[in-house]
C-alpha cells in the first residue's frame, strides 16, 4: 500500500483529507507543523507528501527544501488558499510536484496524490535497478543494452526510430519513452500508418479546414496537433509515401503544419518517436526511405531483438502471462514444469512476444491442472502451428481467408464452453465477446451443424 505524509497546522483538514485517502486504501501519517513533518518522514519515507505552506516555525517552503534534503525526488503537492498563489508558484520552481487550492478537490486531489505516488515509484523502480523496464521488456543481456538506451534517451527531446519484428514490443518501448520523458504529462498520440488509407494519410496527420474538400463539413484537428506539447507515435515508419515524407520533414525542421485548406501555419512543439519492422537502412540504400528526413527522425535508433535470440526471457514471460491470465480467470495455476519451458525454448516464435502470450493465454484458458506440462505445451504447440500453416494457405489462395477465420472461432468457441461446463455467459466472458454475439455464432454453427 502507498502511503501520504499530510503536513498542516488545521487539524479539521487533516482529519477530512486523511479521512478521504484512507477511502482509497492510502497509509497516512500527519504532522502538524515542518518539524515534526522532517522527524516523521525520516522515519516512514513516504511515497508522497501533501505541505500546507502557511505553518507556524517552519513555513511550507522552508520544509519542502529540508525534506528534499533527505529525499530528493520524493513528490510534494502544496495545499495554499486563493491569496497565496504565488508562494505555491515558487514552490513549484523549488521542485514541488503541483499544488491544489483549499478547500481542496477531493477528486482532484486524489487523482494529483494518486499520479505522484506512480511517478514516484517508477522513479525508484528506474532509479535503482531498472525493474519496472524489466518487468515490461525482459531480463535478458540483449534486453538489458535496450533498457539502458531508453533510460539514456527518455529524458532528452531526441527523436528516436524503433525497429524490430512485428511483437517484440515496439509501442511499450516508444510509452515507456514517453512516460519517462518531461513530456510524460502531455498527450501520447499514435499513429499507424499501415492501417490509414494513402489518400486519407495527410488529413488524418495534419488535419484539414472546413471546405478543403468534398465532405469536409467542418474542421478536423490532426494527429500532429493534437500531439502538441506530447509525443506523437508514427507506427509502420516504412508505409510512409515519398510525399508524405516530405511533409513531415518540413513539419521536423519548421515545427509548424499546415492544414489541408488552410492558409496559416499552425506551431507544433512535440516529440517524434517512430517504429518500423524494416532494418530503415535498407530502405534508405533501395531509395525508398529519404536519407535526409532519417537523419533528423533516427537521432537515436534502438533495435529490439527477436525473441528467439533472447531464449532467456522466454520463461520469464511465460509464467508472467500465465500468472495475469491465472488472474483474469480466477484460476489457481502455480507453474510451468521445466521441460515445458524447454519446449517452448525450441520453438522460433516469429510472432516474438505478442504470438508467446496467445499460446499461454489459451494454455491458461484451456489446462485444468495446477501446473502447465511439457505434453500439454507440445499439444498447444502443434495445433497453433496448424492454425498458422492453415492461415498461411489462405493467404496463397489454397484456402479463403473467411474459411481459415471460421474454423479457428469454431475452435475457440468450442474450447471455451468446454472449460466453463457449457456456461455461456461464462464463456462469452472469456473470448471477450458478448453474450449476444457468442449466442448469435453458436446459433449459427449449430443451423450448419459445425459446432
Amino acid at each position: 500500500m502507498s502511503n501520504v505524509l499530510i503536513v498542516d497546522d488545521d487539524a479539521d483538514l487533516r482529519n477530512i483529507v486523511a479521512d478521504v485517502l484512507k477511502g482509497e486504501d492510502i497509509i497516512v501519517d500527519e504532522a502538524s507543523d515542518g518539524f515534526g513533518a522532517i522527524k516523521l518522514f525520516r522515519k516512514t519515507r513516504p511515497d508522497a507528501v501533501l505541505l500546507d505552506l502557511k505553518m507556524p516555525h517552519m513555513n511550507g517552503i522552508e520544509t519542502m527544501i529540508e525534506l528534499m534534503k533527505i529525499e530528493r525526488n520524493v513528490p510534494i503537492i502544496i495545499l495554499t488558499a486563493h491569496g497565496d498563489i504565488d508562494s505555491a508558484v515558487k514552490a513549484i520552481k523549488h521542485g514541488a510536484y503541483d499544488f491544489t487550492l483549499k478547500p481542496p478537490d477531493f477528486d482532484r486531489l486524489i487523482l494529483t496524490i494518486k499520479r505522484a505516488i506512480e511517478k514516484r515509484k517508477l522513479q525508484m523502480e528506474v532509479e535503482n535497478t531498472g525493474t519496472a523496464l524489466k518487468q515490461l521488456l525482459g531480463k535478458s543481456d540483449a534486453m538489458n543494452t535496450v533498457i539502458s538506451q531508453i533510460k539514456q534517451i527518455a529524458h532528452t527531446d531526441f527523436s528516436v526510430i524503433i525497429q524490430g519484428e512485428t511483437g517484440t514490443g515496439k509501442s511499450i518501448t516508444a510509452g515507456l519513452i514517453h512516460n519517462m520523458s518531461k513530456r510524460e504529462d502531455e498527450s501520447f498520440v499514435c499513429v499507424d500508418i499501415g492501417l490509414i488509407p494513402d489518400i486519407l494519410v495527410e488529413s488524418e496527420l495534419f488535419g484539414y479546414k472546413k471546405g478543403a474538400f468534398t465532405g469536409a463539413v467542418k474542421d478536423k484537428m490532426g494527429y500532429f496537433e493534437s500531439a502538441h506539447k506530447g509525443t506523437i507515435f508514427i507506427d509502420e515508419l516504412e508505409n510512409m509515401s515519398p510525399h508524405i515524407q516530405t511533409k513531415l520533414l518540413s513539419v521536423i525542421e519548421k515545427k509548424k503544419i499546415y492544414p489541408l485548406g488552410g492558409t496559416s501555419p499552425i506551431d507544433v512543439d512535440l516529440r517524434i518517436v517512430a517504429a518500423t519492422n524494416q532494418n530503415i537502412r535498407e530502405s534508405l540504400k533501395k531509395k525508398e526511405f529519404r536519407e535526409d528526413l532519417f537523419y533528423r527522425l533516427g537521432e537515436f535508433i534502438i533495435t529490439l531483438p527477436p525473441l528467439r535470440e533472447r531464449l532467456g526471457d522466454i520463461p520469464f514471460f511465460a509464467r508472467k502471462f500465465v500468472f495475469e491470465v491465472s488472474l483474469e480467470l480466477n484460476k489457481q495455476i502455480r507453474d510451468i514444469t521445466d521441460n515445458a519451458i524447454d519446449l517452448l525454448k525450441q520453438y522460433p516464435w516469429p510472432g516474438n512476444l505478442r504470438e508467446l502470450k496467445n499460446v499461454m493465454r489459451r494454455a491458461t484458458l484451456l489446462t485444468n491442472s495446477s501446473t502447465i506440462n511439457k505434453e500439454f505445451i507440445e499439444i498447444l504447440l502443434n495445433e497453433h502451428y496448424t492454425e498458422k500453416k492453415c492461415m498461411a494457405k489462405s493467404a496463397s489462395g489454397q484456402l479463403p481467408l473467411k474459411d481459415a477465420l471460421k474454423e479457428l472461432e469454431k475452435k475457440m468457441i468450442r474450447d471455451a464452453m468446454e472449460n466453463t461446463g457449457g456456461n455461456k455467459a461464462k464463456a462469452a466472458k472469456l473470448l471477450r465477446i458478448s453474450y449476444k454475439n457468442l449466442f448469435d455464432k453458436m446459433k449459427e454453427y449449430e443451423n450448419q451443424s459445425e459446432l
